[in-house]
């Protein structure tokens, strides 16, 4: 053990020293803390959290079956189309009334008309490519075509975000979920290749839209809202995926019951069980870390 000197230690190298530089002084484990920034969390506030999930994987789960319905002509095409106007007329009116409580970005009659030009143009755009996208993969085997669409799902629920709509971000879109609605559109375009009808290619492109690209936003502005709503949209997005599932197979059925029920209950507890292992130690040793003074901008 060095020797020690009885003039103060000091954390600096460039001053001459009478102690050697390997010294450790008594007050070296003074400023010892752990794990300074930690905030714990409690458990019913990450199953609040995990509704967003959920619902991501509702829509996920809702379009599979969909495709399955059309594919296996369970469902009618007509029907999916007539659906998915209603559903673009009800998001818009939900839209609108979130704008009056101030949870959404308030429309002029500007924007208002903005908005249905490109639902327009956007219906007449997928109306005209669907006999292009279904002769798409005509030549690639359908063996390719699950594997494709299973792995770009997997990276739509991974790149997706999760988190509520900041007013200040709402002009700005992360690259995270750009590329996640653009994963799941592509796979949409690769399942609705195997359909054998304009018609039902059309339908499911057209409900893809809306489910990928439309409903992240309305669920991101919702995030700000009351938490009360988001346990009955969950639940409503849940149960009709689990619905749609039922009649298909019994296995993939309970299969989305143990996905929803993991995410929920069980991820959030073993969180909880799991952040008393955190131990991050903080102390002098670590690098400085500079601390800058902001100044207001009237007194620059």
């Amino acid at each position: 053990m060095p020797e020690r000197t009885s003039e103060e230690w000091e954390r600096v190298l460039w001053k001459r020293k009478k102690y050697p530089d390997n010294l450790v002084p008594a007050t070296f484990l003074s400023s010892l803390s752990k794990n300074p920034n930690f905030k714990p969390y409690t458990y019913w506030s990450l199953v609040q959290a995990s509704c967003a999930i959920d619902q991501h994987l509702a829509t996920i789960y809702t379009f599979l079956t969909v495709f399955v319905h059309l594919k296996e002509r369970y469902l009618d095409a007509r029907l999916l189309v007539w659906i998915s106007v209603c559903g673009f007329i009800i998001g818009y009116a939900s839209w609108e009334l979130l704008c009056c409580y101030g949870l959404g970005e308030a429309n002029q009659s500007t924007g208002r008309a903005k908005a249905i030009k490109s639902s327009i143009l956007t219906f007449l755009a997928l109306m005209s490519l669907s006999p292009v996208l279904r002769t798409l993969t005509a030549a690639t085997s359908s063996d390719s075509i699950w594997a494709l669409s299973a792995g770009l799902f997997v990276l739509n629920a991974l790149l997706a975000d999760y988190t509520a709509l900041k007013h200040e971000d709402r002009h700005r879109e992360r690259l995270t979920s750009v590329l996640s609605m653009n994963a799941a559109i592509s796979s949409s375009v690769v399942l609705a290749s195997r359909l054998s009808d304009d018609l039902s290619v059309f339908a499911l492109m057209l409900f893809s839209v809306q489910l990928f690209a439309l409903f992240p936003i309305m669920r991101r502005h919702l995030q700000n809202g009351p938490a009360i709503l988001q346990v009955p949209m969950t639940s409503v997005l849940c149960s009709s995926s689990i619905f749609l599932a039922a009649p298909l197979s019994t296995s993939v059925m309970y299969l989305f019951i143990i996905t929803f029920v993991f995410v929920t209950f069980v991820a959030p507890g073993v969180l909880v069980w799991a952040q008393r292992y955190k131990n991050e130690i903080r102390g002098s040793w670590d690098p400085a870390v500079p601390k800058v003074n902001m100044k207001d901008s009237s007194s620059i």
